[in-house]
């Protein structure tokens, strides 16, 4: 590597810029970046819609990176629009349905393998069509169940023809960042993993308010996770764009530090020519100096097992509206240990109610939401809990929290909170978070014993951006639950947790005021120490995790340490 990061540096050159630009501009770009963090490779896209880059100036490009000592490979946008082929069709991806289509794209791929010994296809390697061609073609199956099988077959034939005309050519997908659609258009991780030679993930966030992509920030440390459980050891990085942020800078600069704390391999920014002369790169350099010394301490991420399985949809988005109040997720596509976490995708496994009761019965811990207890209703779940929907919703924003003994808190949330009014026999399950209204209370989280374990349901709130509307009495409790024996944190929310299997935890704020999160430690540790200033934190004395249950298990003791923490800044420690 050129740099002294633990990570690549690296950025995009889409194909619009390659043909415009003289060499001469380039090479301004180039010692642009050498001032502020120079690159160690770039990726010259030869297509994209209507433009494609002749051979010649692709090599001139390659040349001119390469004098720099910089690694210069190709990038395909698959967009186009062919003259009497036309689609309605979002982005102008690709038809893989009519053969004309199809033949052009292996063209685009031969023509860059001559030219690159590795190809990255950026995240439009989709498909949204409904030509007559499409339709014909589907037939019988969903759409969804079409566009798997299609771009496996469109994967398999690309990458052939790319090692027929260059056998050293490595070729990667890049996988974007709307996971949650991937099955609807064709994104196949599950079988694309073993077709490609790598893989690279998209970490680029929007404003969830003004955009159509519902990304929370967490989204950018969760998705590498994720593709990393997917595909382990061969998910080359991630990629970021100041893209869809409402002009907020704090959020480009947000998406290169949770894809780091993530522990992702490679920085791609994109793109090269609108890190020329912008705003953008000055301001990232010390950010990724600093991130680069902390991350050189930390271990490999953890945290709770989120069961994601392939090509499974239902409540999108909910694990990473939760990132936003303090709960460390590992994301992967396989039924995990440990505390394991089970939204209504998880549903979309038709065995996952039979792992959930093997898991509890002996002694793991689960928490579901209430979609994935409606998904599994008729599928074994009644068998664990008497909690049933209603059909009905409550709203207010006042919380009661169970709290050590018979003492409960009550505490007021920012706003009114619109939730499903879940029912419960008294006794035979145990509500420890509340919601309530004048004359009633429906709950929040409910927690049931099952074998040695034990099993809590969250109520998300039907707008799940909601869940940071809760106070830091409630957000706190569920964190708990979500914990148990692990490191875990007490805060109005918008703060973003992260946990390493080496000891080291992490905390970082998103609000736009200075605030004092509380850090709660199994009590096993004996100091908590600032990873960058090595400063210790005095420690709170121990105290229990509530609950009202002490019959065969163990009181779970925590200490607390207090931590300042700005808007928008974070800290790293360590425990020992």
């Amino acid at each position: 590597m050129r740099n002294k990061y633990e990570f690549l540096m690296s950025a995009y050159l889409f194909a619009g810029g390659v043909e415009k630009a003289p060499l001469e501009e380039i090479r301004r770009g180039i010692e642009f970046f050498e001032k502020f963090c120079p690159l160690d490779k770039v990726y010259i896209e030869p297509h994209r819609g209507n433009t494609d880059v002749d051979a010649e100036k692709l090599i001139a490009v390659k040349k001119l990176f390469e004098e720099y000592g910089i690694t210069a490979a190709g990038g395909i946008t698959t967009t186009i629009q062919m003259k009497g082929h036309e689609k309605n069709s979002i982005f102008d991806s690709f038809c893989y349905s009519e053969a004309v289509c199809r033949k052009r794209l292996v063209e685009i791929v031969r023509d860059t393998a001559k030219i690159f010994d590795e190809i990255i296809l950026d995240d439009f390697y989709f498909t949204a069509c409904r030509c007559e061609f499409c339709i014909e073609a589907k037939g019988s199956k969903s759409w969804a169940q079409y566009r798997l099988d299609l771009m496996e077959d469109v994967s398999k034939e690309i990458v052939a023809a790319a090692k027929e005309v260059n056998p050293n050519v490595k070729f990667i997908i890049k996988y974007p960042n709307w996971y949650e659609s991937y099955q609807e258009t064709g994104y196949n991780p599950e079988k694309q993993k073993d077709i490609f030679d790598g893989i690279f993930t998209g970490t680029e966030t929007r404003n969830p308010k003004y955009e159509q992509q519902h990304l929370q920030r967490y989204l950018s440390y969760s998705i590498v996770r994720y593709l990393e459980n997917v595909s382990p050891g061969r998910n080359g990085g991630g990629w970021i764009d100041p893209f869809g942020l409402s002009g907020d800078i704090s959020g480009w600069a947000e998406q290169a530090e949770f894809t780091l704390f993530a522990k992702a391999r490679e920085m791609m920014l994109f793109n090269f020519f609108v890190m020329v002369d912008s705003g953008f790169l000055p301001p990232l350099t010390p950010r990724l100096a600093r991130l680069n010394e902390i991350i050189k301490k930390c271990g490999n991420p953890c945290g709770v097992n989120l069961y994601e399985p392939y090509n499974a949809d239902g409540e999108d988005q909910v694990v990473n509206y939760l990132g936003m109040t303090g709960i460390a997720f590992e994301p992967s596509p396989e039924f995990g240990s440990g505390v394991v976490f089970l939204p209504e995708s998880a549903a979309f496994d038709l065995s996952v109610t039979e792992k959930l009761k093997n898991h509890v019965k002996n002694g793991g811990t689960a928490v579901i939401t209430t979609g994935f207890l409606k998904a599994t209703l008729n599928s074994g779940i009644k068998d664990m809990t008497s909690a049933r929907p209603t059909g009905r919703s409550a709203q207010g924003n006042e919380y009661w929290i169970q709290g050590y003994g018979d003492i409960r808190t009550v505490a007021n949330g920012a706003k009114t909170v619109r939730v499903e009014a879940i029912d419960y026999k008294t006794n035979a399950s145990w509500c420890e978070v509340a919601l309530l209204t004048e004359y009633n209370s429906f709950p929040i989280l409910i927690h049931d014993f099952y074998g040695k374990g034990h099993l809590y349901i969250l109520n998300m709130p039907e707008d799940f951006g909601d869940i940071c509307a809760l106070p830091k009495e409630a957000a706190g409790f569920i964190n708990k639950a979500f914990a148990r024996e692990n490191p875990y944190i007490v805060s109005a929310p918008r703060i973003c947790m992260f946990t390493y299997d080496n000891g080291v935890i992490g905390v970082f704020s998103q609000k736009q005021y200075a605030d004092e999160v509380e850090i709660f430690i199994p009590d096993k540790y004996t100091e908590i120490r600032d990873l960058e200033t090595g400063e210790a934190l005095p420690l709170l004395p121990a105290r229990e995790f509530a609950g009202r249950y002490k019959a065969r298990e163990k009181a779970i003791l925590h200490k607390s340490a207090k931590v300042f923490l700005p808007g928008g800044g974070y800290r790293f420690f360590a425990l020992s």
